[in-house]
């Protein structure tokens, strides 16, 4: 993994991330994970490329000499969510083969990730998936998602903006002293992702982070990895493995 450098800026106006301030207000202990954010799930009046393929043949009844054209219209994109599940499948495929983790492939919010293996899956109120050690606590992976109309994760400032913005007013408790240690942007098959570091300090444990944060489908992607200080230097690379396989695609009614 690089390494990660930041780059000092202005500050963001406390409401130019989603839901961010009423995330914060909801905050409560959860044995060291992040805070959650409310998930978002995938609007019922989304089409899919087949549906408006045929409504668009549907309502040019008055040229219906063009049957052939038409009929080839259709196959393109009763193809595209089959295209669509191909590259999903592939994906998942690439990801099982790292030794040491298993591959978590959501079709339905268009997400994929490894955790390593021998975490647990737990459910947490306000996070889509949450993976954890069941010995160590605070080693962990959370996926959390949120409603946005931005198009992408940049419109929301510089790397380390959005960071800071996280980690004091989601990411970490209150009480709890934060540090970034670095945020960097990186572009992954045409999409900006934003990947920073932290460490949390509460009274009794200091938790080292590691997140990344992108846009996509709708919606704000945040996922979140970690460990107990102590065990930085021993888990570090597992951890960088779990934030660098984090990728969103695009997802198609049809194709889930």
């Amino acid at each position: 993994m690089v390494s990660l450098r930041s780059h000092r800026h202005g500050t963001i106006p406390p409401n130019s991330l989603p839901q961010i301030t009423a995330a914060a207000a909801a905050c409560h202990r959860n044995n060291g994970l992040p805070l959650p954010l409310p998930c978002s799930r995938r609007s019922s009046a989304s089409s899919s490329s087949v549906a408006i393929r045929a409504e668009q043949v549907a309502t040019s009844t008055s040229h219906c000499h063009d049957r052939p054209r038409r009929r080839q219209v259709l196959a393109i994109g009763a193809a595209i969510p089959c295209i669509t599940l191909v590259n999903q499948d592939n994906l998942l495929f690439a990801a099982e083969t790292k030794k040491g983790f298993q591959a978590v492939l959501d079709k339905k919010d268009g997400y994929s990730f490894l955790y390593p293996f021998g975490w647990q899956e737990v459910v947490i109120e306000g996070q889509d998936k949450v993976y954890k050690d069941v010995i160590e606590p605070l080693e962990s992976v959370s996926m959390n998602l949120i409603p946005t109309n931005k198009q992408d994760i940049r419109d929301f400032g510089p790397p380390e903006q959005v960071a800071e913005t996280l980690i004091k007013r989601v990411l970490a408790q209150p009480s709890q002293k934060t540090k970034l240690i670095g945020a960097k942007e990186q572009d992954v098959d045409g999409k900006a992702y934003y990947t920073f570091e932290f460490v949390a300090q509460a009274p009794n444990y200091t938790r080292h982070s590691l997140s990344t944060i992108s846009i996509g489908n709708g919606k704000f992607y945040t996922l979140t990895t970690g460990a107990n200080e102590r065990r930085w230097e021993k888990m570090k690379d597992k951890l960088e493995t779990v934030v660098d396989s984090f990728k969103v695609f695009t997802v198609y009614d049809g194709g889930a």
